[in-house]
């Protein structure tokens, strides 16, 4: 299994802008053949070194997770409207 994380820091951290990011990432499940597992969640304990929101998904490699990368509704839905909310973003890929 191949997982891709990724830690995102929002410019705009209320509870509106967090939930409309957490479901804009969640939309991905079940329109991308390749991400065969999702999960995403809202950081609750809002210290120094915390992200507001983690992405966790799961493919059967590293190909099908560069597949996923510049699938279209990855890219035309997915970044181009959650690049804008973004300060920062993180990400650790690797096999387990």
């Amino acid at each position: 299994m191949f997982y891709h994380i990724v830690l995102f820091k929002l410019k705009d951290k209320s509870p509106e802008n967090m939930d409309k990011a957490k479901e804009l990432l969640q939309s991905m499940e079940g329109k991308i053949p390749q991400l065969k597992g999702l999960t995403v969640g809202k950081d609750v304990v809002s210290s120094a070194r915390s992200y507001d929101i983690c992405l966790i998904t799961t493919f059967d490699s590293h190909e099908a997770m560069d597949e996923y990368q510049v699938h279209d509704y990855h890219v035309s839905t997915v970044l181009k409207n959650l690049k804008p909310m973004l300060l920062d973003s993180k990400a650790c890929d690797f096999f387990a």
